[in-house]
């Protein structure tokens, strides 16, 4: 037990959308590992093997991985995908729990081209969300909340595609940190209230993992 007076950090190193060009990072040391989805470039099993080996190398003990929409095979070929997992705890709608943290990961976004793991807008999506625990400290999403670090700039104007359904949970939860990616071009972090937003994303908007982890200690 520590004295009376002084507290326990966490270092969590954060990162998303590696898009298999994960050995090219320079991951800064820390407690734990966040990996918030698109870990995979076309989604095999053989990317997924690599991703694995590469955690063991890793110093951090302990790693969070959740799925993106690019990567399919936990979609489409889950029990594999799952087994092949060693060296992470794997979360889909599911939590885990580390050095008194809750963490919930889940990797649904919304409809775009029929990637991995979409759902339309709205209830669907809400359905999902309503899952996360009200106690839960650590959010991990692939895609970000409406309105917070996913904005994009186009040559018709800004387009925000984040999550309607995730801010308005999101906003009644009184989470810790919530961590995502999924939007290349706004990586970064935002505090609003309590909650610090982080979004994650490694590659940029010409894919390019270029976009440096982010260290929160929590």
């Amino acid at each position: 037990m520590p004295p009376i007076g002084t507290f326990n950090t966490m270092r969590i190193v954060c990162i998303s959308d590696t898009h298999s060009m994960h050995r090219q990072i320079q991951v800064p040391d820390g407690d734990l590992l966040i990996h918030a989805g698109d870990c995979l470039g076309v989604g095999t099993l053989d990317e997924l093997e690599d991703l694995d080996r590469w955690f063991s190398e890793l110093p951090h003990r302990n790693k969070i991985l959740i799925a993106g929409n690019h990567d399919w095979c936990f979609q489409d070929e889950p029990a594999e995908a799952r087994e092949l997992i060693r060296h992470a705890h794997y979360l889909q709608d599911s939590p885990v729990e580390l050095e008194g943290l809750k963490f919930w990961g889940s990797p649904w976004t919304p409809m775009f081209f029929n990637w991995a793991f979409n759902l339309e807008r709205g209830d669907a999506l809400a359905e999902r969300w309503a899952r996360i625990p009200e106690d839960t400290d650590v959010l991990i999403t692939h895609g970000p909340p409406a309105g917070i670090r996913d904005k994009i700039d186009s040559p018709t104007g800004i387009i925000r595609p984040g999550c309607e359904a995730l801010a308005e949970r999101v906003a009644s939860l009184t989470l810790k940190l919530h961590i995502f990616g999924h939007i290349h071009e706004d990586h970064g972090r935002e505090q609003i209230g309590d909650c610090l937003y982080v979004n994650a994303s490694t590659c940029n908007a010409r894919f390019k993992p270029l976009n440096p982890p982010i260290v929160i200690d929590l």
